[in-house]
């Protein structure tokens, strides 16, 4: 082990369990459940990684609800069969030596009537507010249409009973906590930003009103899992047209995150500015660029705090010796490389190559392991 990365291969503190190490695996969709429920492929893609040493496994996004997301065969966790499916994953990863948190998911505005989970689920596209996002790709459905303008949602208390039903749903199925998915432009995000919330009621407006769907899903998980909540945020916005004003950026942000850390989070895992999830209308990026750690780590004084986006074992290393992470959370290189801990504990090269094409879905229904599972360790 270099003692360039030490640091990293500490135990930790969350809630109430310990991880082996500070390198977690963040929430990855790969499109590989055909019908919403969780299959023995996706076992196979999870025990890989708990194997190859991850301390802590954030699930793909877990759908709360049915919903049609523009990520096909995404997972859900509102059927007993669906929870049945999750508990043997969570069983094989326990029994690699890892622990894993369900990332619970609902993706508000940026989903589509005619896809066919929204066809089953028989109810609109919600959101704060009637407005559309920008941008959309749904390349499942006839002529790539865009995002669809959602309606408001009626009562914001349904669907923070829904996240309380899905948050038992993921204990029943073995989960050691759970994750709110508050980034990329999704349901969470859209209460916060002002410009898909304009409601004038208790949901909207002032910073506290568009905080306060975000907090009362986080109570509401806290009722089922106690400590072992946490919430992801990527206050820099820009993915799925989000993002406001720099001030009313870190009026938000450090508002939302201030009250979230009163409730005694597991960790909040905060997510850097990342140039390949912005995006660009009329000539102008959409994100709000600015130091996401500097601005709101200090804010953060009883969660861990994880550091996402961007970040290699070395750079995450010199985060958590200098106390601006208390770990770190690696995406897309745990995708091409399963032993991704066994191999910076053995001073090997990440250097498998990405399937591009078979990322998020592989050759056919029948051959999903491909560019998911079929990725080779390195020799030791």
């Amino acid at each position: 082990m270099s003692p360039e990365t030490a640091s990293l291969f500490q135990p930790l503190e969350l809630g109430n369990i310990t991880i082996r190490n500070r390198v977690g695996m963040s929430a990855l969709t790969r499109n590989r459940a055909p019908g919403t429920v969780p299959n023995d492929i996706m076992d196979e893609y999870y025990v890989q990684r708990a194997v190859g040493g991850a301390g802590l496994i954030v699930t793909e996004g877990i759908l709360i609800t049915r919903q049609g997301t523009e990520w096909p065969h995404a997972p859900g966790i509102w059927n007993s069969e669906q929870v049945s499916a999750w508990k043997k994953i969570t069983n094989d990863v326990h029994t690699a030596g890892s622990h894993i948190y369900a990332q619970l998911w609902h993706v508000g505005r940026v989903s589509h009537p005619d896809a066919p989970e929204q066809k089953l689920a028989g109810v609109p596209v919600y959101a704060p507010s009637a407005i559309s996002a920008r941008g959309g790709k749904f390349r499942h459905l006839p002529g790539l249409p865009g995002y669809v303008t959602p309606t408001a949602v009626d009562d914001p208390w349904t669907i923070i009973k829904q996240f309380k039903e899905a948050a038992a749903n993921a204990k029943e199925a073995g989960f050691d906590g759970v994750e709110l998915h508050g980034a990329n432009g999704y349901l969470i995000t859209q209460f916060l930003d002002s410009n898909s919330n304009k409601r004038t009621d208790q949901w909207g407006g002032s910073v506290e009103n568009r905080s306060r769907f975000g907090l009362e899903v986080l109570k509401a998980l806290i009722e089922v899992f106690g400590k072992n909540v946490a919430v992801k945020l990527s206050p820099a916005g820009g993915y799925n047209d989000v993002g406001m004003p720099l001030q009313e950026t870190l009026d938000t942000f450090s508002y939302f995150i201030t009250e979230a850390d009163k409730l005694n989070l597991a960790y909040i895992t905060l997510v850097r500015y990342s140039a390949l999830t912005d995006v660009e209308f009329e000539g102008k990026k959409r994100a709000t660029i600015h130091d996401i750690v500097e601005s709101y780590r200090h804010l953060i004084k009883n969660a861990k705090v994880f550091v996402n986006a961007g970040v290699t074992p070395e750079e995450g290393a010199k985060l958590i010796s200098d106390g601006k992470a208390d770990a770190i959370s690696i995406g897309f290189s745990w995708i091409t490389h399963p032993d991704l801990v066994k191999r910076v504990q053995h001073g090997k090269p990440l250097n498998n190559i990405p399937d591009i094409p078979h990322l998020q879905w592989g050759k056919s229904e029948k051959d999903l392991r491909v560019g998911y599972t079929d990725y080779p360790e390195a020799e030791y």
